[in-house]
């Protein structure tokens, strides 16, 4: 006995409550991995168990195959009406191949059509088209119910003219969560230019897309790409054409990797064999050509191509829905895209609104806000180059740091540059009036205009009223730092024009010398200040520390205390953990 999940119970107790309803058009929407086969399978237990007749139909001998081994494992007996396969026609269960059921059943007498209460129909997207709809139509009185992981045609529209209700199984990203699925990583090194391709039956026309997509260059990108980020992965690639398919496989193997080349005409038992060594990891890769786009499972697959665009999100979901199932070791699927479907279709988690109505299309609500610009638009990380909507990565937790902002020095105070303008220290304004008139006594001194204390003070933040002219002059303090830049260069032109010192010279650098002790603490202060800022990433901190060197070398600190103090001050103010103030 098979033991279903929580959400496939409830898929199952839904359908039976519409059928109890007497709803007889049912539609089962559930993602690609997600078991609906099982679901069918247990549906089929109990209908055979009420001793009711159940046809399953499919298109696909994988999907043949796979559905016998559900039932077999479920405990229901049952015949397969297949081509190279015994019958087993008193079966209450017939597991039938669509078109030999209608080959063997509605075109020749070869066989009777098997009865049936219950019509299950596999890959419903498929329903529509005149062999399948006259074949629903042969059992008018029995419950139809489809399954699908993509409820749609192939322009996008509703499939209302077959199924009245759709019943809902959770989509891929909360089957993600409950890890049911596994996460995708998408990569879309490549949008290929689709200008001037026509389109016919809501898709591009495969001559003219294989021209454009079959080249060198592209496929040579490709297999490029998979040595990038396949990670040597199992790997399967969908082509836009069978010689496509071919001229990948070749690729790959030029480059050393084990890979075959599936197309329809491949021999069922060659078939078989290529998929078995896939699973078992001898080949690397497989490209084919629509023929695992449905009803293939492989769960050790971890990395999907797209090599085929395609304007079908339908297809384009059944494609990436084949890397999707979770396997050992496996935590999530490589998707490379080369064919722009992500920018086109969004990214395999986005939710999609799916819809009966024939005259509506079903939508990825979010994905169309991206492509309205109302929303996050898709981006490659910067770090790992995966696809993501916005920060951080989701793969390699890249997120950008806070945008630095600009750190202003002036005179030796850090200000902080906000919205363009300098926040430094403000000074009140009888300190302002001191701070001008101690400018203006060493402008007096050393033979300048008052104009550059007037434009020193400006730098300071302030701007120093015209009155204050008559205001007597003062000598320096030791602290004003306008003055100990300008005396510090001044001081080093002298040496080298007299190529020596003097007494006057030696008491001058000891008078400066105590000017830049007087400075030590509020140069500590900045390192600290300037040490928490690089901590909450505002700066650069190879940047702080060349800027907190010129500020020492600016207020004179390394001639007066030497560079191995200078160095200890910055590196115990960036090895501090709390940052504490300096008094």
């Amino acid at each position: 006995m098979i033991v279903l999940h929580q959400f496939q119970q409830e898929a199952v107790a839904e359908i039976e409550r519409h059928i109890a309803e007497r709803r007889r058009r049912l539609l089962l929407v559930a993602p690609t991995g997600s078991g609906k086969t099982v679901i069918a399978s247990e549906l089929i237990r109990r209908w055979v168990a009420q001793y009711r007749r159940v046809l399953f139909l499919a298109h696909r001998r994988e999907i043949i195959m796979q559905t016998s081994a559900k039932l077999v494992a479920n405990g229901v007996r049952h015949g397969i009406v297949m081509a190279n396969v015994d019958p087993r026609p008193m079966e209450l269960v017939q597991v039938a191949s669509i078109d030999t059921l209608h080959v063997r059943g509605v075109r020749s007498d070869a066989m009777d059509l098997p009865p049936a209460d219950l019509v299950i129909f596999d890959e419903a997207h498929r329903a529509r088209g005149r062999t399948r709809e006259h074949l629903i139509g042969l059992y008018p009185n029995a419950v139809l119910l489809g399954m699908t992981a993509t409820p749609c045609r192939g322009d996008g529209r509703g499939l209302g003219n077959l199924f009245d209700v759709m019943v809902e199984a959770p989509q891929i990203a909360e089957l993600i969560v409950g890890g049911f699925l596994v996460k995708s990583r998408v990569y879309a090194p490549i949008d290929p230019d689709l200008k001037g391709i026509k389109v016919q039956q809501g898709d591009y026309v495969i001559s003219q897309l294989a021209g454009r997509m079959n080249t060198e260059r592209l496929v040579g990108d490709l297999v490029e790409h998979w040595h990038k980020h396949g990670e040597n992965r199992r790997t399967i690639v969908f082509a836009v054409d069978v010689a496509h398919s071919v001229a990948i496989r070749n690729q790959f193997l030029g480059a050393g990797v084990p890979a075959e080349h599936l197309d329809g005409e491949t021999p069922i038992p060659e078939r078989a064999t290529i998929l078995a060594r896939l699973a078992g990891g001898k080949i690397k890769v497989v490209s084919n050509c629509m023929v695992l786009t449905e009803g293939w499972d492989c769960p050790p697959v971890g990395c999907c191509i797209l090599g085929r665009p395609t304007k079908q999100m339908g297809l384009f979901r059944q494609m990436v829905g084949r890397a999707l199932r979770p396997a050992d070791g496996k935590s999530d699927c490589v998707i490379l895209d080369h064919s722009g479907a992500v920018f086109r279709h969004g990214l395999p988690e986005d939710h999609v609104e799916w819809t009966l109505d024939v005259d509506k299309r079903a939508a990825t609500p979010a994905h169309e806000k991206r492509k309205a610009s109302k929303g996050p638009t898709l981006h490659e990380c910067p770090s790992c180059k995966t696809v993501i909507i916005k920060p951080p990565c989701y793969h390699c937790g890249w997120e950008p740091k806070p945008r630095a902002r600009d750190v202003e020095f002036e005179d030796g105070q850090l200000g902080l540059v906000v919205g363009g303008k300098s926040r430094t220290e403000h000074l009140a304004q009888h300190e302002q009036l001191r701070f001008y008139r101690e400018l203006r006594g060493f402008a007096h001194e050393r033979g300048m205009k008052d104009g550059w204390a007037f434009h020193k003070c400006k730098e300071k933040g302030f701007t120093p009223p015209w009155a204050w002219k008559d205001y007597p002059l003062l000598e320096p303090s030791p602290g004003n730092a306008g003055v100990g830049q300008i005396e510090n260069h001044r001081l080093c032109q002298t040496q080298t024009a007299r190529g020596g010192m003097t007494t006057q010279d030696h008491e001058l650098i000891e008078a400066w010398r105590a000017v830049a002790n007087a400075k030590l603490t509020e140069f500590r202060r900045q390192c600290w200040r300037l040490a928490l800022l690089v901590r909450q990433g505002f700066v650069d901190k190879t940047a702080a520390v060349d800027r907190l060197y010129e500020i020492a070398i600016a207020h004179a600190l390394v001639r007066a205390l030497g560079e191995d103090r200078v160095e200890a001050i910055i590196a115990e103010a960036f090895a501090s953990a709390n940052f504490r103030e300096v008094a």
